[in-house]
């Protein structure tokens, strides 16, 4: 067996499926950890606004789930295709599809985390204005969903 031969099709296809997961879920990590951080000095000196402050820390786990989803669905198109058997351009389709996810995932749940810990401020000194860093997060999280419809709808063109 040559180094070529694992470039087959079907390896491919679990590479980026793989990096749909991966990246979003990491993204997801940084995000949720920079939160975190910002929640956990928060709730030392208030807990009575940990629940506040674990919803932002939350937001930025979606991209990961979102991850996920595109590696299910990639998963399942690979074994549609023929599994082991499949072509080496499909299996740079269903790369190529991943992408758009494992990117955005990666670069969104890190920066949303960044607001997400910055409206943790919010909360720590305003107390009654927190929904507006919701708002914030949200607007982050837009591209998340973006880059959420966009491997979908690659993957659905295969």
């Amino acid at each position: 067996m040559d180094f070529l031969s694992i470039f087959n099709g079907y390896a491919i296809g679990l590479l980026g499926a793989g990096l749909a997961a991966g990246l979003a879920c990491s993204g997801s990590a940084l995000g949720t950890g920079y939160a975190g951080q910002a929640g956990a000095g928060l709730v030392s000196e208030d807990p009575s606004k940990f629940g506040k402050a674990m919803i932002l820390q939350v937001i930025p786990g979606t991209q990961g789930l979102y991850g996920f989803v595109i590696w299910f669905l990639a998963f399942s198109k690979l074994a549609g295709l023929g599994g082991v058997d499949m072509t080496v351009a499909q299996g740079w389709q269903i790369f190529g599809a991943c992408l758009p996810i494992g990117i955005g995932g990666l670069v969104s749940g890190a920066a949303q985390g960044k607001v997400a810990a910055a409206s943790i401020n919010i909360l720590a000194k305003k107390p009654d204005d927190w929904s507006k860093g919701m708002i914030l997060c949200i607007t982050v999280e837009f591209y998340a969903i973006l880059s959420l419809l966009a491997s979908f709808m690659m993957l659905n063109a295969i």
